[in-house]
C-alpha cells in the first residue's frame, strides 16, 4: 500500500455549460492548465502520483494538451470514466437488482456523476487519496493540510476522511448562481451533515439559494468544493450506495451521484467522520466562459506574488 497519498484529479467533465474542454483550456500566464497548479502544489506538499480520470472519447485531445506535458514532470496514470463503468452486474445481477441493460444507457449522455468517477479510479488506487476537480483552483494550503491530516488524526483510523472547506464567499461566480454543499461542523470540527444548495447567488445584498425560496445562507459558512481527502475504506461504502442508485435512477438521464451526498450520508449513519479542515485560502473555478478572463487574471496574481514559477514546469 502506498505511503504518500494519490491526487485523484476529476477531469471527466463534458463542460456543457463552459461550451468545450475547460479541464485542458489554458489559464495560466503562458497557457497552464487549472489542473496543473493542482498538481504542482500537492507534489510539492508530498503526493507521490497523480491519477486522471478522463473519458475515453477525449483521450487523444487531453494527451495532446497538456497530458504528455505532465507525463514529462510527474509521475501520472489515467483512469477512464465511461457510462458502463464499474457496472459489473450488466448480465450478472444479485437477486434484488434487475440487470442494467443498453436501453437504459442509451438515454444517457454522461457517466453518473463524482462518486461514480471514484469508483472508476479504484483500480488504480491502494492508499489513502485526494480528490479534486480539474477546473478548480485551491490553492496550496489544503494540499498540505490533507498529508499533514494523514500523517496525524488519520493514522490507525481507517474510516477517518477530510474535507478542505472553503469560505461560501470565497466561491462565487460574478456570472451566475453556482451549486455549493454547505457544511454543518459540530464543535469538534467534524461534519456533521452536508446540505446541498443548488442556486447559491446575491440578492438585495444577502446571499440566497434561489431554488429553496431564496433561503439565506452565510457567505462565511464553510463549503465543499469536491475536494476530499479519503481512505481507501470509502471505496467499499460506495460500491452499494452506487448499485442502489443506479436501480433506482435507470429512467433519469440526468441522475448523479455526488460524492459530497454519498460522504454525508455516510457520515449521518455513522460509518466515517469527516474532519472540515478551514480554508482562508482564495478558490477560485471556471464554470461559465464569461469566468475565464477574472481566472486568468486571479492566476496572474498569484504569480506574480511568487506563489508560482512562469511558465510553471520551467
Amino acid at each position: 500500500m502506498r505511503t504518500s497519498p494519490t491526487l485523484l484529479v476529476l477531469a471527466a467533465g463534458m463542460g456543457s455549460r463552459y461550451g468545450g474542454l475547460k479541464q485542458v483550456d489554458g489559464m495560466g500566464p503562458t497557457g497552464e492548465a487549472i489542473l496543473e497548479y493542482s498538481i504542482y502544489d500537492a507534489m510539492r506538499a508530498g503526493f507521490g502520483d497523480v491519477l486522471l480520470v478522463i473519458r475515453k472519447d477525449i483521450e487523444d485531445a487531453f494527451r495532446d494538451a497538456i497530458g504528455r506535458r505532465l507525463e514529462a514532470v510527474a509521475p501520472i496514470r489515467y483512469a477512464f470514466q465511461e457510462l458502463d463503468s464499474c457496472i459489473d452486474w450488466m448480465t450478472d445481477s444479485p437477486p434484488d437488482s434487475k440487470p442494467v441493460s443498453g436501453t437504459d444507457l442509451a438515454n444517457r449522455s454522461k457517466p453518473w456523476g463524482t462518486a461514480h468517477a471514484v469508483l472508476a479510479a479504484a483500480p488504480h488506487l491502494d492508499g489513502p487519496f485526494a480528490v479534486v476537480n480539474a477546473d478548480d483552483f485551491y490553492g496550496p494550503g489544503g494540499y498540505q493540510a490533507v498529508v499533514d491530516f494523514f500523517d496525524t488524526t488519520a493514522k490507525g483510523s481507517p474510516s477517518a476522511h477530510c474535507l478542505p472547506g472553503y469560505r461560501l464567499g470565497n466561491t462565487l461566480s460574478d456570472h451566475g448562481t453556482v451549486s455549493r454543499g454547505v457544511c454543518e461542523v459540530n464543535d469538534d470540527g467534524r461534519l456533521v451533515r452536508i446540505v446541498e444548495r443548488k442556486e447559491i447567488g446575491w440578492k438585495d445584498s444577502h446571499l440566497v439559494d434561489a431554488a429553496d425560496g431564496n433561503f439565506e445562507v452565510s457567505p462565511d459558512a464553510p463549503v465543499s468544493m469536491n475536494f476530499w481527502g479519503l481512505q481507501p475504506s470509502v471505496i467499499d461504502e460506495i460500491r452499494p450506495r452506487f448499485r442502489e442508485f443506479v436501480d433506482a435512477n435507470r429512467d433519469n438521464p440526468k441522475a448523479e451521484l455526488y460524492l459530497p451526498v454519498l460522504m454525508g450520508d455516510l457520515v449521518s449513519e455513522g460509518g466515517a467522520t469527516v474532519d472540515v479542515l478551514t480554508m482562508d485560502e482564495p478558490w477560485f473555478g471556471v464554470t461559465y466562459p464569461e469566468d475565464k478572463p477574472s481566472v486568468q487574471a486571479s492566476l496572474k496574481s498569484v504569480v506574480d506574488q511568487g506563489m508560482y514559477p512562469s511558465p510553471l514546469w520551467g
